[in-house]
């Protein structure tokens, strides 16, 4: 322990701040950890608990490097080595983050465009889920306002699904008064980079060029970053046509996890 002298008294070091500092760290794990157990049993935000546990890791991990650094060396350069990665992740997220905030607001329900590209999501059953939902009914406002606008409904058929997203659509939008002469059916997709790759290959098919159109790509708003990217790998001149969640912590669960799906997609997709 170290000590310091005064006189002819010794006087033991203060270590109250970093004692504090310790302790709140912990606290805050555990919180980030209970939090995380919570986010796991609510539907529709498992990735907010996934969040919590990284963030309880990363408080627990700062604090066995705190201990570490004191005791050696090497746990000194550990130590900064994991800072200036926390700070260039963080960065880069919030890069991130700020695009799919920007990307997803507005509102073009009057911009004009050639061809409507509506992308699919779940289905429970032939259910469409309340993600795909959204996107129906966004989808009928704007091809009501613009009657002469043919619409491509793009999405396959995965686990648990007793039809395709795109059959889901169909039946949706249909029963909202849309015309499906209109609706051109892709039905082969798997995600989001395939749901532009066939249903550029459809409008060929139908004598369309989707490379010197402009179309509107109708998902949810924290979902345009990500699908812009991917549209214009396609050669595609898009314009996003942003749906909402009905809830709050829906949406900030999915905003939040766009980040790291973007992250994602410019490096591997």
């Amino acid at each position: 322990m170290h000590i310091r002298h005064c006189g002819r008294r010794e006087i033991p070091a203060y270590k109250g701040r970093r004692s504090s500092s310790g302790t709140a760290f912990a606290v805050t794990g555990i919180v980030f950890l209970v939090l995380s157990l919570v986010f796991f049993q609510l539907p529709g935000v498992r990735f907010s608990g996934w969040l919590f546990l990284g963030l309880a890791v990363v408080c627990f991990l700062w604090l066995i490097l705190r201990r570490w650094s004191e005791l050696s060396l090497w746990g000194t350069a550990c130590k900064w080595v994991f800072l200036v990665i926390l700070a260039a992740v963080t960065v880069t997220l919030f890069t991130l983050e700020t695009a799919v905030i920007l990307h997803g607001r507005g509102d073009t329900l009057t911009d004009p465009v050639d061809a409507v590209i509506v992308l699919g999501a779940g289905v429970n059953g032939e259910r469409p889920s309340l993600t795909l939902q959204t996107r129906i009914d966004r989808a009928a406002e704007y091809l009501k306002a613009h009657p002469d606008i043919p619409a491509v409904l793009s999405g396959g058929q995965g686990p648990g699904e007793q039809i395709s997203e795109a059959e889901a659509m169909r039946r949706a939008l249909t029963a909202q008064g849309i015309d499906s002469d209109r609706l051109l059916l892709e039905e082969r997709s798997a995600n989001t980079s395939e749901n532009f790759q066939f249903s550029g290959e459809l409008l060929r098919h139908h004598a369309m060029d989707p490379g010197s159109m402009v179309i509107g790509v109708v998902t949810n708003d924290f979902h345009l970053f990500r699908a812009e990217i991917l549209a214009s790998r396609e050669g595609m001149s898009v314009r996003g046509i942003p749906a909402k969640l009905p809830w709050w912590w829906l949406e900030a669960n999915y905003y939040i996890r766009e980040s790291f799906a973007s992250v994602k997609t410019l490096l591997f997709d």
